[in-house]
């Protein structure tokens, strides 16, 4: 098993956010001109959610090499030092209103911006747990759990033993956090239209954004230019319209937050796959 590149991790993790920014710009890029398949998904799923500016389609490409380099900085710096680069938010009142109020709170944060750096500010207020998936680098797992664990955060395993501990979370009045736009392992999700196609959604969101007792909010944090820090953008769920299903709604709400920051969503994501041994597309 080959060793984890700590050094060069800590390395990049004491350059200043603008040149690993910069930096990310050129990886997004060649991402983007050495591989055909994620070319091609970036390009299909902007089409599919009827984005045709070339201007949306350059910042989404060097957004993704962003959001890779800019996880040592999130992962290796001090919580305090993290928090610090988030420069504005907004809609957080009404979250803080809710938690006083005793309800527990469910942030969804997409592909979408640095969602690591959500997390992390979400903690200086609240205790959180935020569901994740293994990675399939072995190596990987001990750094990522390392870098989100941080005080005040909890981590959950994507299985039945994990999703226990975002139930025990939300009955002591805490948040809790996850991916909503993920595809999911099979029996976990249903099949919901997203930007006018199918895709397999989570059905978990839904169920847990239903309770009366939890106060649901969309998050994401924005990049500001020139590497100058974040803005933590909150937003609540949207009301259920008639005959809609739980995951259709949070599809729904999710749709109308990447309308809102299209230049820093995660497009090259193989949101529309199907998990194998799931049900076939409905007809």
């Amino acid at each position: 098993m080959p060793r984890p590149p700590t050094v060069a991790l800590e390395l990049f993790a004491a350059l200043p956010l603008r040149v690993l920014h910069a930096l990310g710009s050129v990886l997004g890029w060649t991402m983007y001109g050495t591989s055909p398949t994620y070319r091609r998904h970036l390009r299909e799923n902007l089409a599919q959610a009827g984005i045709a500016e070339a201007r949306v389609r350059r910042a989404a490409i060097a957004a993704a090499g962003q959001l890779l380099l800019e996880l040592p900085a999130i992962w290796f710096r001090s919580r305090e030092r993290v928090i610090s680069l988030v420069r504005r938010v907004e809609g957080v009142d009404a979250a803080l209103a809710a938690r006083d109020a005793g309800k527990a709170l469910l942030f969804l944060t997409p592909h979408m911006g640095c969602f690591e750096v959500a997390a992390q500010y979400a903690s200086a207020y609240t205790p959180i747990t935020v569901l994740y998936r293994r990675p399939k680098i072995g190596w990987l797992e001990p750094l990522m759990r390392a870098g989100r664990g941080r005080a005040g955060v909890r981590l959950a395993s994507a299985d039945l033993a994990g999703v226990r501990e975002l139930y025990a979370a939300l009955k002591r009045r805490e948040a809790v956090g996850f991916l909503p736009d993920q595809v999911p392992g099979i029996g976990e999700g249903e099949w919901v239209e997203f930007f006018g196609r199918p895709a397999y959604t989570v059905t978990l969101a839904g169920r847990l954004a239903a309770r009366e007792d939890v106060a649901c909010f969309l998050a994401y944090a924005r990049r500001l230019p020139r590497g100058a820090g974040y803005e933590i953008v909150l937003r609540p769920l949207q009301e259920k319209l008639k005959d809609e299903s739980e995951a259709r709604r949070i599809n729904r709400a999710l749709e109308a937050l990447v309308r809102e920051c299209p230049e820093q969503y995660l497009w090259g994501y193989n949101r529309y796959k199907t998990p194998k041994g799931a049900k076939p597309l409905p007809t």
